[in-house]
This record gives structure tokens, C-alpha cells and sequence, in this order.
């Protein structure tokens, strides 16, 4: 189980029957927006995100300890405990995530300390991610995400909604707000920026952003915020090698581990020169903080693909979870005579007419191209990543042939 803070005791759990398929699928939901909320609490210094952080990090806590359960109770023989054992696994990578993503954001609430160089750090292409309380006059009380259609208007997206002590993950189009909801909202700045007062009903404040001036700090900046990409890459890998049983995916979530571990060396090097530099070499050890952090989730994510990696193979509870979805990560490589070759990306979208979504691209040449805004163009020997449908997938795995 995690770590607690000693801010309020351990909740106590007692077994409930629980679907393991459900407790896998909320745990991946949620260690997925456990980095999401974390890294975005440091880089725009903000308490009131990383104290969802530590509350959705005791939610962890519980999943944890009833999939634990669920999965004691499961393992009826040798051969069924055999399969299990990576799925245990899989519980126990994601209380590293968990862990991880709490040490990320204590840098804001235990004020550690973090140069202003990293808001500096974002692009103008990041999108903003804020926390907003549904007013109780708010005109988007009572109404669901499909009528108020905030992401057609304004591009702003509800990713989670935090109702009492109840989380709502993925909310979709039929999730109805109320007054007193804690929402979390991605998107574009000026979009942010329309949404919020209707929301919460106070004027939203956008960080000044801050350019580094010192320029072995600004390489350990940048090299932080592409540990962090890799790092997330590396997860949603990870979990997509074990639900669909994928050595592929694996094999490319152990590429990444060696690319984070090799710029975390660099970070530090870089570090350590801006420490001459710097007029407080002390507000430098946030940073210190989130690389060691930070290296620890790519850690995770190899730890979750331990059993496809050894073959041990997919327990049935895995293979009910796949059925039910129909979206999967996929890894391609693009040959030399790939219809694929000179084919543009914008956004993270090929210019084909298969509905797929680009995640990462390793390049023989260039390593790992990354990122929510990743714009490039398909070379021969590229290593593609998307996101899409099992018949898209199909369809651009022969466009690449």
C-alpha cells in the first residue's frame, strides 16, 4: 500500500467484491492523471492541484489494497497464480506511480523550492490544466458536458470531476455538473481563460511566463520536461503491453527506461553546472526532486511489463478487459517503400484517412519525437506509436508495410 503523508489517517478497507478488470482499468485511469495533475502543480506553482494529487493519492491507496484482495482470492491453483503474479505486479508499479506523482507535487505544498525557469519551460503550445469549483450560481450547474460543449467552443476539455470524496474519471458527454464540483479542465490558455469565470465565478490568472537565464539550467529545464513526456509515454505503454499482451510494446517501454535514465545523467550534470551560477544554488533542489521522481515512473512502467516480457502470458481477467475496449496503442514501423513515407503529421494527426492519433515517434537517427503538438514528417525506419480503433490499426499497420 502507499505511503501516507500524515496529514489524516489510513482509511481503513475491508474486502468488498470488486470486479479485477474494473479495479485494473481505475487504477490505469488514475495513475494516468496522477502524473497529469502532478507535473502540471510544478510547472504552474500550484497548491490547490497538488492537494487533488495527494487526495487522489490516497484513492490509490484503497484501489490498491481491494485489487490485492480481489486477486488473494483469485488464485485457485498454481497455474492461475502463476498467470496472476504479473498482474500483482501491475498493482505494485502503479503504487510507484502513486508515490512518485505525490513526491512531485509535495515540491509545491512542502514549498521545496523549484526554479522559475520551468513555467519558462512550457511552449506556447501546452495546454493550461487548472482546478475550478463549480459556482453555485454557475450556469453550467446542472447540465451535462454535452449540453454546455465546452470542447467544440473553446477547446477546453473536462478530464476529471471530484465530487466529495467520489471521483469521476473520464467523465464523458451524459456527466451532469453540480455546484460544489472539483473539476480539473485542459486546454488551450485563452480558452481557459473564457471558461473559467462561468465556471467558478472569479477571474482566472494565467502565469507570467519566465525565461531562464542561465543556459546549463535551461538544458536541465528542457531536459526535464522531455523526461516527463517519455515518462508518461512510458506508462500508457506499459499498460497497453499488458492488457493486449503485446512483447512490441514492451520492448519499446524498456527503450524508454534507457533514454530517461541516460538524460537523467545529463539533467544532473546540467544541474550541478547552473549551481555555480545560480544567486540560491538551494531553490535548484525542487529540480533534483522531480528528475529523481521522475525517473522513478519510467522505473514503474518497466516493472508493469515484467510478465509479458517473460512470457508468462495474460491471466483471463486481463483478456475480459481487452474485449471491452476497442481503442488500442499500437507500435509500427514504417519500411521503405510505406505509402506512409512523406506522409505530414500536424498536431499529432497523419494526413491519411484512417482515424488514428500519432503518440510518440522513435527515429533511428533522432531518438524518441514526443509530445501533445508532435508535427513532423513519416520517414522510412520510423517507429510510430498511435492511438486508434483494432480496424484503423489494421489499416495503417499495411499502409507501412
Amino acid at each position: 500500500m502507499g505511503r501516507f503523508d500524515g496529514r489524516r489517517p489510513p482509511e481503513t478497507v475491508s474486502y468488498e467484491p470488486a470486479s479485477v478488470k474494473d479495479l485494473l482499468v481505475e487504477m490505469k485511469d488514475t495513475a494516468e492523471l496522477l502524473i497529469d495533475l502532478s507535473y502540471s502543480a510544478v510547472l504552474h506553482a500550484s497548491p490547490s492541484v497538488a492537494r487533488e494529487v495527494i487526495e487522489l493519492e490516497h484513492r490509490m491507496d484503497v484501489l490498491q489494497m481491494r485489487a490485492r484482495m480481489s486477486l488473494m482470492l483469485a488464485a485457485r491453483n498454481p497455474s492461475e497464480a502463476e498467470t496472476l503474479a504479473p498482474v500483482l505486479g501491475v498493482v505494485g508499479a502503479a503504487d510507484k506511480v502513486s508515490d512518485a506523482a505525490g513526491d512531485i507535487a509535495k515540491i509545491v505544498l512542502e514549498e521545496i523550492g523549484l526554479p522559475d525557469a520551468m513555467r519558462g519551460a512550457l511552449t506556447e503550445g501546452v495546454e493550461t490544466l487548472v482546478r475550478g469549483t463549480v459556482a453555485d450560481d454557475s450556469p453550467y450547474d446542472g447540465r451535462t458536458l454535452k449540453d454546455i460543449d465546452l470542447e467544440s467552443a473553446t477547446g477546453v476539455r473536462v478530464i476529471a470531476i471530484r465530487r466529495d470524496d467520489e471521483w469521476i474519471l473520464n467523465p464523458g458527454p451524459r456527466t451532469r455538473l453540480k455546484r460544489g464540483d472539483v473539476t480539473l479542465l485542459r486546454g488551450p490558455e485563452t480558452g481557459v481563460a473564457d471558461v473559467y469565470p462561468t465556471l467558478a465565478g472569479e477571474p482566472f490568472e494565467a502565469d507570467e511566463p519566465v525565461e531562464p537565464a542561465i543556459d546549463d539550467l535551461e538544458r536541465a529545464v528542457d531536459s526535464i520536461v522531455l523526461m516527463k513526456n517519455l515518462s508518461e509515454l512510458a506508462v500508457d505503454l506499459a499498460y497497453g503491453s499488458v492488457l493486449f499482451d503485446n512483447e512490441e510494446l514492451a520492448e519499446e517501454v524498456s527503450n524508454l527506461e534507457i533514454e530517461v535514465d541516460a538524460l537523467q545523467s545529463r539533467f544532473e550534470a546540467w544541474t550541478l553546472r547552473a549551481a555555480k551560477e545560480a544567486d540560491d544554488p538551494v531553490s535548484l533542489r525542487g529540480l533534483i526532486h522531480l528528475g529523481v521522481a521522475t525517473e522513478e515512473i519510467s522505473d514503474a512502467a518497466l516493472e508493469i511489463t515484467e510478465g509479458v516480457l517473460r512470457d508468462i502470458g495474460v491471466h483471463p481477467v486481463v483478456e475480459m478487459a481487452v474485449r471491452e475496449s476497442d481503442e488500442i496503442i499500437t507500435r509500427t514501423q514504417v519500411t521503405g517503400g510505406s505509402d506512409l513515407v512523406g506522409t505530414p503529421i500536424e498536431a499529432g494527426v497523419p494526413a491519411t484517412e484512417i482515424a488514428t492519433s500519432v503518440l510518440a515517434i522513435r527515429r533511428p537517427d533522432e531518438g524518441w519525437l514526443v509530445g501533445p503538438d508532435l508535427d513532423t514528417t513519416i520517414r522510412a525506419g520510423d517507429v510510430i506509436i498511435s492511438k486508434g480503433t483494432r480496424t484503423s490499426a489494421a489499416e495503417f499497420a499495411e499502409l507501412a508495410a
